[in-house]
């Protein structure tokens, strides 16, 4: 039984969390929960609050010994499961989660949590299942929209997933994150022009503006101005173990100290090994679970000078945040593949050949920066093993040599992108390398595979393309990225996607010596593969049409170049050059600064303001022989 006392404590901290004052509340709902030991209700309300601070294991040790008093109290078993995958205890978060609604059989939040466990265990059709319980027991619930959405999304069912994410919108107009998630999956999407997509991003900046205008609050102009140390913010949800951190990490070893003051904010409750790298490097600020109000008074109070964002449209995105205009130049680089359609983001990071000069221009809410050859700087991580000349074989890619000796091995295709970039036309343009190189087989790894519900789909839509199943192989995930890198040893050409290009996987897999090949399209996500091949010197490996990439890839199987020859490309051009692309990336923040900010443009150390194209101190960018 609670006193009026312990009810006036979980008032009050119920009344502080509400403002965002989380950390005040925390006391009050101990205070609550100590009071009355036992009862789920203030127990629940400290666990919640202990893991928006990301104490995710005290709020479980909490949870657990709640859930042991009272195992059927189906709102106590969901928080027990999503705090357990906060503490990446997923299978303990899915039996959690199935406890909740067997409890409760109508509980149509728990059917949705479900869902997202049954997601982070790639038990996918499962999950799309959990998802259609919770929509049949309240059609209109948004988050069973968008879970479902997901769900189709990971099988590589892309317009039911577009559908579906329309679907959670007309449930909930105002939710900015599902639109996120639906304006990066019509990226995958075939026949999309990019015309309509600029259109969709437009959309999103005039619904942010309206819900999270720009805020006046800037520091303002003046002799501050002119210091020749800047205040740098990078906000993302990546600042770990992610491709995102392969390309952020050599920038910022390498960015001049003396220039530039890093502050970094995370916004994922992980927190690796990787992170403590970044955090060592910068001022470290944790976002998780934190409002945009929050969020904000965190921000603005470490006085920025330059924001960027590395998310855009991806998950755990801050957009509603930036759009409030929390420094006084903000950017937005690496992780999205497109514009944000947010008027308060200042300026884009790209190059000439993602995005053409003359072109993608009038498809940007943002200024285009094209500060170097080639927008990305990859770090090769440290377990990559060496390169093998020779695909390793094994069963099903040998067969018979044709005088009946000894095992010759046939050529071997392979992809290890997301299954979301699997469009169909992708798969009809790899059924046509098959036709063309009879002998050859394809190898496709990526996570999920190993699920039979995954798998089941991939070939049904293989099969439906025109692919022989019986020269494809599925490989799950592997454990390691050493595990993952040495993979390569089994591919011999690896195949990009379209519309949407791996950009990490053709990093991948040209360090470890495969050559890619690619196909040219007329958008930012359907070029990257072209920049980084441009990059490495080998133009020839990125096909104008279908059948270009068909010739392509036949050649590339016959005359398999020497793997030590590939990571040479690689080891020579920009994009291992960590300290010039360190510098032109320092070079562009800077020059943006002085244009947006600097208001004697004379006086600058950084030479004269120039409004409009490229920094005018970081040469000629620009210049690129493919066609938009």
């Amino acid at each position: 039984m609670k006193s009026v006392s312990h009810q006036s404590s979980l008032a009050t901290a119920v009344a502080l969390h509400r403002a965002g004052r989380v950390q005040d509340a925390l006391a009050h709902y101990r205070r609550a929960a100590a009071g009355a030991p036992g009862d789920p209700v203030c127990g629940m309300a400290l666990a919640f609050a202990l893991s928006e601070l990301g104490h995710y294991a005290e709020a479980e040790r909490g949870l657990r010994a709640l859930a042991s008093r009272h195992p059927r109290h189906c709102e106590l078993l969901d928080l027990w499961g999503v705090v357990l995958q906060r503490c990446g205890r997923s299978t303990e978060a899915l039996v959690a989660t199935r406890q909740a609604v067997t409890a409760n059989p109508a509980f149509v939040r728990g059917w949705c949590n479900l869902g997202l466990a049954l997601l982070n265990a790639m038990k996918t059709k499962e999950a799309l299942q959990a998802f259609d319980q919770a929509l049949r027991l309240e059609p209109t619930r948004a988050s069973g929209h968008h879970g479902r959405a997901m769900a189709l999304q990971h099988l590589g069912r892309i317009p039911e997933a577009v559908d579906a994410y329309g679907a959670a919108i007309a449930a909930d107009p105002k939710n900015l994150e599902t639109r996120s998630y639906r304006l990066m999956a019509l990226h995958y999407l075939d026949g999309l022009t990019r015309e309509q997509l600029w259109a969709e991003h437009q959309a999103f900046g005039k619904l942010v503006e309206r819900e999270s205008p720009p805020s006046p609050r800037l520091r303002g102009t003046g002799e501050n101005d002119l210091k020749s140390r800047l205040r740098l913010g990078v906000i993302s949800p990546d600042l770990r173990d992610h491709s995102v951190a392969y390309f952020l990490e050599p920038l910022l070893a390498h960015l001049d100290r003396e220039s530039f003051e890093i502050f970094l904010y995370h916004d994922h409750f992980v927190i690796d090994a990787v992170s403590e790298r970044l955090r060592e490097r910068a001022h470290w600020r944790h976002l998780l679970g934190l409002s945009t109000d929050a969020a904000e008074r965190i921000v603005r109070a470490d006085e920025l000078d330059v924001l960027i964002d590395l998310a855009g449209h991806t998950g755990l995105n801050r957009l509603p945040l930036l759009a409030r205009r929390v420094a006084p130049v903000q950017m937005t680089y690496l992780g999205y593949p497109d514009t944000t359609g947010v008027a308060a983001i200042d300026y884009r990071l790209v190059d000439a050949v993602t995005d053409p000069i003359g072109v993608a221009e009038a498809l940007h809410s943002e200024q285009l920066v094209r500060f170097a050859p080639t927008a990305w700087s990859y770090l090769p991580p440290a377990s990559a093993p060496a390169v093998r000349e020779g695909a390793a074989g094994s069963p099903p890619f040998a067969e018979a040599s044709g005088d009946g000796g000894a095992l010759e091995r046939a050529p071997v295709f392979g992809s290890c992108n997301n299954l979301a970039k699997l469009s169909s036309a992708t798969l009809a343009g790899w059924a046509q390398v098959l036709q063309a190189v009879p002998r050859a087989r394809l190898l496709l790894k990526n996570a999920g595979l190993g699920q039979p519900d995954l798998a089941a789909e991939l070939r049904r839509r293989l099969a439906e393309a025109g692919i022989d199943l019986r020269r494809v192989e599925l490989a799950e995930r592997t454990t390691t990225v050493a595990e993952h890198l040495a993979f390569y040893d089994r591919i011999d050409v690896a195949l990009d996607t379209f519309p949407y290009h791996g950009t990490t996987t053709t990093c991948e897999a040209l360090w470890m010596g495969v050559p890619v090949v690619t196909l040219l399209g007329d958008r930012h996500c359907a070029r990257v593969g072209a920049s980084l091949l441009t990059a490495i010197g080998r133009p020839e490996w990125i096909a104008a049409t279908w059948a270009d990439y068909v010739a392509t890839a036949a050649s590339l199987a016959e005359q398999r170049p020497s793997r030590a020859s590939v990571r040479a490309l690689m080891q020579a051009s920009p994009l291992l050059d960590h300290a010039g692309q360190a510098a032109r990336f320092g070079a562009a923040v800077r020059s943006c600064w002085v244009e947006r900010v600097a208001p004697n443009p004379l006086s600058t150390p950084q030479g004269p303001r120039r409004v409009g194209g490229n920094p005018p101190h970081l040469g000629d960018t620009s210049s690129s022989t493919l066609a938009a």
